[in-house]
């Protein structure tokens, strides 16, 4: 049964019932009620359904005069059910004339009133009218509120958030797109780099421009040193392509959290120590266990580090601190001694080949920082960057359990 038919037969139970209560409270016959009502309800009715089809003929009208017409329907079966009950009970002709005054100036007072509600009811659907044609601007709108029914007042609160949720999906459209253009100039640089020495030296070899073991020993050297770049550069795409496509599948399995930091730690000494940065790293409180794909998590962790050492002046530091953030997550926290990162960077800083400063990030095209996001956010994890003693600390968190991917026994 629809809504509509239900809420018709409820009102109708309910019109019944309040009709023989005041038929009883009047102490009215039994039998002198059931023929009024039945006189009444069948005249009524005789002006509903003569006015349904013209209503029907009508839909296609504007909504005032939809409205308007259902008032005049509404009167004239009420009108007919008076006249129909006043026959029935013999009223005289003086008796006729006024009730036939009375139901002219109440239906002029209810049609008034329904040109009225109706004149309303457009204007608010004239403003959701409005409303939907700003959706897709180019801009968000700032158009006062719609008011109206509760049922249109909701209807263009969607429509305004709606509009809401576009806009920002255009604005990440664009940065997406910004993004986007700046990765593709910065691998090509990347890319054009490496392979420009590599071609350089290759033809010397070929042509035996150098021909001195120790200078073609080098030139090896050098040859080799160029390919690990290129072979780290497409290594960061892919995994980057891997964590945007959601086709990164975790092996996750139980590891201790001081294991972790000690490796990643171990990892990036070599750079830190080339550099002159120290490294220093702490357990608040006992190493908590913690369900991750390790690969992907001293992925991330190396990649922070990293950034941190790079952009860390010689005799700079370095501090690395781990523990339990609450009873479902661990958190590791690099801080540096670099100056912190301007303010204006701070929101961009993870996204993809986003350089406002070339040693903050861990890839030289700007991908280190965005494949740690990657990987931190796959666990549900968050990373996060703030300015603090003179130094940027990146933050990231992530649940002591993982139960969305394949496990390791």
């Amino acid at each position: 049964m629809s809504r509509v038919l239900r809420n018709a037969l409820v009102t109708i139970a309910v019109g019944l019932a309040l009709t023989v209560a005041v038929a009883v409270a009047s102490a009215m016959p039994a039998r002198d009620a059931g023929e009024l009502i039945a006189i009444a309800v069948g005249t009524a009715a005789v002006a509903v359904l003569l006015g349904l089809p013209l209503l029907a003929r009508l839909r296609r009208r504007p909504l005032a005069v939809q409205v308007s017409v259902l008032a005049l329907v509404i009167v004239a079966a009420i009108g007919l059910g008076v006249f129909g009950a006043a026959e029935a009970m013999f009223i005289g002709p003086h008796d006729l004339v006024v009730i036939e005054v009375v139901l002219v100036a109440v239906a002029t007072v209810g049609v008034t009133a329904s040109v009225v509600l109706a004149g309303r009811v457009v204007a608010t659907s004239t403003s959701l009218v409005e409303a939907t044609r700003r959706i897709g601007g180019s801009e968000l709108s700032t158009a006062p509120p719609v008011s109206g029914p509760p049922e249109l007042a909701r209807l263009a609160e969607e429509l305004t958030q709606m509009e809401a949720r576009l806009d920002d999906a255009r604005r990440r459209e664009r940065s997406v797109e910004k993004s986007r253009r700046e990765l593709v100039a910065w691998v090509s640089h990347d890319l054009r780099t490496p392979l420009a020495a590599i071609r350089a030296m290759v033809e010397a070899l070929e042509d035996r421009v150098v021909e001195d073991s120790e200078t073609v020993d080098r030139y090896h050297a050098m040859l080799r040193t160029e390919t690990d770049r290129l072979a780290a550069l497409v290594d960061d795409l892919f995994e980057l392509s891997r964590t945007q496509a959601g086709a990164l599948r975790l092996h996750v399995e139980r590891v201790s959290l001081g294991d972790l930091v000690s490796d990643a730690i171990a990892g990036v000494a070599p750079v830190a120590e080339a550099k002159g940065v120290r490294l220093e790293g702490r357990i608040d409180g006992p190493a908590p266990d913690v369900k991750v794909s390790t690969p992907e998590v001293l992925r991330a962790l190396r990649n922070v580090l990293e950034n941190a050492i790079r952009h860390t002046p010689p005799d700079g530091s370095v501090m690395v601190e781990a523990g339990a953030d609450d009873l479902q997550h661990v958190y590791v926290s690099v801080l540096d001694s670099g100056g912190g990162v301007p303010e204006e960077d701070l929101e961009r800083i993870f996204d993809v080949a986003y350089q406002s400063d070339p040693a903050r990030t861990a890839g030289g095209a700007g991908l280190g920082l965005a494949i740690a996001r990657g990987f931190v956010e796959a666990h549900h994890g968050r990373i996060t960057v703030r300015n603090e003693r003179g130094g940027a600390r990146f933050t990231v968190r992530i649940p002591r359990e993982h139960r969305d991917s394949e496990s390791v026994p």
